[in-house]
Parts: C-alpha cells; sequence; structure tokens
C-alpha cells in the first residue's frame, strides 16, 4: 500500500520513495474534485454535516499527504524528490485556486449562512463560515470566466516561482565552500566550531577545515575570526547568494520581477490596488498606512538606542585597529565588545546549554506552566537525527505530538520553522489528537558530547515550541479554525515570541544548564551578566527588522513592479532612511528574502514585529503576578494563557482572544521596556 494513502495514523517516513508521490496526489486530487461535485449538485442541502464535513475530509487527506511531501521537500531534499515535488506542485496549485474560485460552493456557503437555524450552529463554525466567504471572495469566486482563468494561471505560476525561488537560495548556499589549510589563518574561532569544520573537510576526503555558508559554519567565523579578510570573504559569499553576482542557473533577480508582477496582476484582477491590500485582508491590521505608521513609531522610538548603540560599536572597532567599521566587522566586533562590557562571551555560555539538559529545561517548564508531560515516544522518522515526544496531561491522556528536528544539513532549507502534520479534530470515532514538526538548524554533536547550543539558540528553540504549542494545546474540534488553522498572520507569532521571555528567567535557566565538562548549573553571576546584557545592540536589532518589514510592505504596497525601479533600488532607498549601517553595495538581500518570496510572509513581515507588542504585553500580566505568587512560573496565569489564546485557536478574532486574555487592548509599553528603550 502506498504509505502516502494511509491515515490511520503517524506518517510512515521510513517506507517513504519519491516514486509514491505522483500517484498518491492523483488519487487524492481525484477524491476531492469528487468530494467537490457532490457538494455542488443541488440535492446536496447547504446543511454542514451534508455540505462541509465532507469537503473537510477529503482535503484533510490531501493536505496530510502533500503535507509530507512538502516537509520531506524541506528537511531531506533529493533530486528525486524534487522533480515530483515540482511535477506535483501545479496540480495542488490548480486544484486549491479552482476551490477558490468555485461559485457554486461559495454560493452553497452563502446559503448556509442565509438559513434560519444559521444561528444555532458553534462559533468555531460561524467562524468558518466566515472566513470561508472573505477567501472565495479574494480566491477570485466573483470573477467573470475569462478573469478567473487568468487568475488560475497567475495563482500556478507563482506557486512555481515561489519553489523555484526556496530551490535556487539551498542550492546556491550548498555550492559554497571553503577549505582552509592554514591553522593561522583561523584563529579565534573556538575549539568544536573548528572540530566540525575539520570532520567537514575529512567527509570530503580533504585536509584542513571546510567552511560552508550554513550558520553552524557561517556564524562562528563572522563572530569569532580574527582573520578580517575570511570574514569580508564569507560575507560576500552570504549576502550574494541565489544573485547575479554568482552562479547564473541559481540567480533569483529574475524570479523577484516575476513574483511581483503576478502578485500585483493578482491584486488587480481582484479590484484591490496592491498586493499588500489583498494580504492584509485576513489579518488584523487593516491597511498598509496602518502598517508603515506602526514600523514608523516604533523607528521613532528606536532610533536614538540604535545611533547610540552604533557610535560604541565604531568607537570600540577603532580600539581594536579598525578604523573603518564594515558589514563584515559588526558581528565580530559586538561580541568582542560584549566579552569586554559584560565580561562573558557567547563560548562560555555555550558550555553550559547541552542538548539534554536544555530539552529537559523546556520541558519542566511546559509542565510547570500547562500541567503537561512530555516524553519521548517512537514513530518512523526521515533522519536518524529526528526524535519524537508525546505531551500527556495529568491522566495519562494523549493531548498531541511532535517531532524535533534540530540540526543542520545539506539536504535541509536553512532557518527554523514549525509546521503542521495532523490537527486536532472531532471524528466519528473520537477527538483526533495533533501533531507537529519542530524544526532549528543547529550544529550537532561533535564526537561522543551532545550537541552543546548558544542562548541564541536556545531562544530559537522556546520560540519555535511556542508555534508548536499553539498547534497542539488547541481545545477548537473544527479543522478550519483549529491549533494554528484559521489564526491571523500577524497574531501567528505571539505563542512563539511570548515563549522567548522565559529564556531570561532564573528560575527557568537554572534547571536547564549543565557545564559539558563539569556537570555545574550556570552560575547566577553568569546569569546576572547574561541579562546585563540582554538589550545589548537592541535598538539596532530593532532597526534592521523595522528596515525588512517596510521593504516588504513598500515593496507590495506602492512599489511598481514594471518600472525601471528594482528591488534592490527600494532597499538601498529604506536604508538610506532607516539604517544606521549602510551594507557593500554588492549586497543582495532581496535575492536571499525566502520569508517574503517563497515562505508565506508577502506584506506580512511586519507580523514579527506587531506580534511582539502582544507577546511582550501578554508576559507583562505573568511578570505582574510574579511578586503576590513569588515567579513568573505561575500554573494560574499559564493556564489562563492557555485557555484564552492557546486553546481558541482560530476560532475567534485574535484580539478578542488577547483581551480575554489580558482585560484590555495591547500598549507597546512592555515591548519597548523588554528592549531597554522604555
Amino acid at each position: 500500500m502506498n504509505p502516502l494513502l494511509d491515515f490511520s495514523g503517524l506518517p510512515r517516513f521510513s517506507e517513504f520513495k519519491p516514486e509514491f508521490v505522483t500517484p498518491a496526489i492523483d488519487q487524492l486530487l481525484a477524491d476531492c474534485r469528487a468530494a467537490v461535485k457532490q457538494a455542488e449538485s443541488a440535492d446536496t442541502p447547504a446543511e454542514w454535516e451534508a455540505f462541509v464535513a465532507p469537503l473537510d475530509d477529503a482535503n484533510e487527506k490531501l493536505g496530510r499527504a502533500w503535507g509530507q511531501v512538502s516537509h520531506l521537500h524541506s528537511v531531506m531534499d533529493s533530486p528525486e524528490l524534487r522533480e515530483v515535488y515540482n511535477a506535483c506542485l501545479p496540480k495542488i496549485t490548480i486544484f486549491y485556486a479552482e476551490m477558490g474560485q468555485n461559485e457554486a460552493l461559495f454560493d452553497k456557503f452563502k446559503a448556509l449562512k442565509a438559513r434560519s437555524d444559521y444561528a444555532t450552529l458553534s462559533d468555531p463554525r460561524k467562524k468558518i463560515v466566515e472566513n470561508e466567504l472573505r477567501d472565495f471572495r479574494l480566491g477570485g469566486a466573483e470573477l467573470p470566466a475569462d478573469k478567473k482563468a487568468r487568475f488560475m494561471q497567475v495563482q500556478e505560476e507563482l506557486a512555481q516561482l515561489s519553489a523555484k525561488f526556496e530551490e535556487n537560495l539551498l542550492d546556491a548556499t550548498n555550492d559554497f565552500a571553503l577549505f582552509i589549510d592554514e591553522a593561522t589563518q583561523l584563529a579565534g574561532i573556538p575549539a568544536d566550531a573548528l572540530e566540525a569544520m575539520k570532520a567537514a573537510a575529512e567527509a570530503d576526503g580533504k585536509p584542513g577545515w571546510k567552511i560552508t555558508l550554513h550558520m553552524p559554519s557561517y556564524l562562528p567565523v563572522m563572530q569569532y575570526a580574527d582573520n578580517r579578510a575570511l570574514r569580508e570573504q564569507l560575507y560576500r559569499a552570504y549576502v550574494t547568494r541565489a544573485s547575479e553576482l554568482g552562479k547564473p542557473e541559481f540567480d533569483n533577480t529574475a524570479l523577484i520581477s516575476g513574483i511581483l508582477k503576478l502578485r500585483h496582476e493578482a491584486a488587480v484582477l481582484l479590484g484591490f490596488n496592491s498586493y499588500a491590500e489583498v494580504s492584509l485582508a485576513a489579518k488584523m491590521a487593516d491597511t498598509p498606512v496602518e502598517v508603515l505608521k506602526f514600523l514608523d513609531e516604533l523607528g521613532v522610538r528606536a532610533r536614538p538606542y540604535a545611533e547610540k548603540d552604533f557610535l560604541e560599536l565604531q568607537a570600540f572597532a577603532r580600539d581594536l585597529g579598525i578604523g573603518d567599521l564594515q558589514s563584515w566587522d559588526t558581528t565580530f566586533v559586538s561580541e568582542k565588545l560584549r566579552v569586554t562590557r559584560y565580561s562573558f562571551s557567547d563560548q562560555e555560555v555555550k558550555a553550559y546549554f547541552p542538548e539534554p539538559r536544555v530539552l529537559a529545561g523546556l520541558f519542566k517548564l511546559v509542565e510547570t506552566l500547562y500541567g503537561l508531560h512530555i516524553r519521548e515516544d517512537s514513530a518512523p522518522v526521515w533522519h536518524p537525527d529526528v526524535k519524537f515526544y508525546s505531551l500527556t496531561d495529568h491522566n495519562g491522556q494523549r493531548v498531541g505530538q511532535f517531532y524535533l528536528d534540530l540540526y543542520a544539513r545539506a539536504s535541509k532549507r536553512g532557518g527554523a520553522w514549525m509546521d503542521d502534520v495532523i490537527t486536532r479534530r472531532k471524528k466519528a470515532d473520537g477527538i483526533q489528537t495533533p501533531v507537529a514538526y519542530l524544526n532549528c538548524n543547529f550544529s550537532g554533536p561533535v564526537g561522543n558530547k551532545p550537541a552543546l547550543f548558544t542562548h541564541d539558540e536556545v531562544i530559537t528553540l522556546f520560540h519555535e515550541t511556542g508555534h508548536g504549542l499553539h498547534h497542539l494545546l488547541t481545545q477548537i474540534e473544527e479543522m478550519g479554525v483549529s491549533g494554528i488553522n484559521g489564526v491571523e498572520w500577524d497574531a501567528v507569532e505571539l505563542p512563539s515570541q511570548f515563549m522567548e521571555n522565559f529564556c531570561w528567567e532564573w528560575d527557568v535557566l537554572k534547571h536547564m544548564t549543565a557545564h559539558i565538562d563539569s556537570g555545574e548549573p550556570l552560575p547566577r553571576a553568569l546569569f546576572d551578566k547574561m541579562l546585563a546584557a540582554k538589550n545589548f545592540q537592541s535598538g539596532l536589532q530593532t532597526l534592521r527588522q523595522i528596515e525588512f518589514a517596510s521593504f516588504d510592505m513598500h515593496l507590495h504596497d506602492d512599489f511598481d513592479p514594471s518600472g525601471d525601479r528594482t528591488a534592490l533600488d527600494l532597499i538601498n532607498d529604506i536604508r538610506q532612511q532607516v539604517a544606521v549601517l549602510i551594507p557593500p553595495a554588492y549586497n543582495r538581500f532581496p535575492n536571499n528574502f525566502s520569508h517574503i518570496f517563497a515562505g508565506g510572509y508577502a506584506a506580512g513581515y511586519y507580523s514579527y514585529k506587531w506580534a511582539e507588542v502582544l507577546s511582550a504585553d501578554a508576559y507583562a500580566l505573568f511578570e505582574d503576578e510574579a511578586e503576590g505568587y513569588g515567579g513568573v512560573l505561575n500554573p494560574e496565569v499559564g493556564h489562563r494563557f492557555w485557555s484564552e489564546i492557546l486553546a481558541q485557536g482560530g476560532a475567534r478574532p485574535a484580539l478578542e482572544s488577547f483581551k480575554a486574555f489580558r482585560g484590555r487592548e495591547p500598549t507597546i509599553d512592555a515591548l519597548l521596556r523588554h528592549n531597554g528603550m522604555a
């Protein structure tokens, strides 16, 4: 039996072969089309059980099968898998575009809403109907036939261009390798990073050390290498990935232009002025003007801090003999300044965060806040490094499960992300429990020692776990608004950024550290130094995020994709207004900005900062209650956060969930305070 057609339990990754993909997807698409035909029929009444539920059943199977294929394409890419993925992607895109334009289904949903007994539907079901009506309009259901056909063609082309953008970036990243024979050229780089570089060279049958553009290799060079020429060489290679300054076959420049033109065309077909307006139709923010005003206001608050940060960096760089501070120097000089000012280094801290202790501490936090238990479990996986866990309540009942894929490898796209495998849903035989993927790109174990994480990597792990908990702890049983489904994109980062705050709490960290050699926990004195350094250069970091978010919003709002100016021209203009450090002219950031060209964040990158306002304000309630309770790890507030935010999924507007938890509208004060900019 084709494992992609088995929905009785967890995915059968150990049996997966690329040749299973096309027959499975073809069969599931045929089943979905049959379900659509039945739903369209005049004999099918506009009732939930007769019309919506069968569609959900068919679409869920397609989503689960294609989700496995997409996941493997992201984490275990191969030429064979890439070929079938790209062959099936247009079919999937066309089906969803057809669904979005199906007037008969649109009319059925309108008829369902118009029924006299509509008021008796549950709130989650009503929210699904509202979302469907909105999405049919955004999918082109109201367009005339000729425009419908073109809109569908645009969606198909966009899907292919986005997939190609991500593949080019992965290929360009993998294509670079620098072999160093002289140890003196690598002075300053920590021993564990050098060990990994040596092992990488040995794996290629070469002497010396191999440096790549994957984060576990790239970052230690930029942060610690005394060799300035080496840092510049690596920086140039990294910021010109997938551009015209590298191999032509990996160049994303034409794809950027094509994607922007198609998005604009889709928006105009739907009657919007810009793609940004289409994007915001399903978000908390109402208009591009509102988003840009928010970013500008935050930028005004952050700029004095950023300018101060930059002047300090320049002055310290001069002390190090660097008279002209450049982009390839900032990470290096920042680390040296932090060590001087706060008397600790990232490497010193990293020794206290071995993977087993970090995971134990993370799981203890979940247990304390929500009364849940996380235990390692067994399931077929796609790579030997992948672990699998079950989440249970105090009665031993399963709440959810998740896969954890922590380490970087050549077949895996960069960054960190959470994705859903199975969604919580009420079925005839009971509740289907949710399953999630948590993916990171950390350095793996070297030799017989466990992997060590920097504090930043610990924060990343907590962030992705926050997304995972949002999906796993839902109490909603209707698939369209269960877990992360139906949550406004600019609110989806709330639970993830909320979790990051606990990485700065002594009561959490003391349970998740043990020195790799001595086994001693993190000393309180070192933690206090980390805390003092928490907002080190937060002004610069905030402006950097505002730069990216403003670029994204202008690119999709008032930028003319058919005009003479390019995306590169636009980001250069925005940098002149926003940035305090201007990168070199060869920097090709747009060419590797996969968040907006391949990752769903188009006209939505601002949501990181938007949601940070929500998450900081939500966490402030734990801080407010800490004095009376004896710390922030308050299960009572934890359960309230669970029930009002995590449990609700997309069953009600995110602002309503926030107000139910906090008792009021969100304010920016906690964010500024947490970033040292109050």
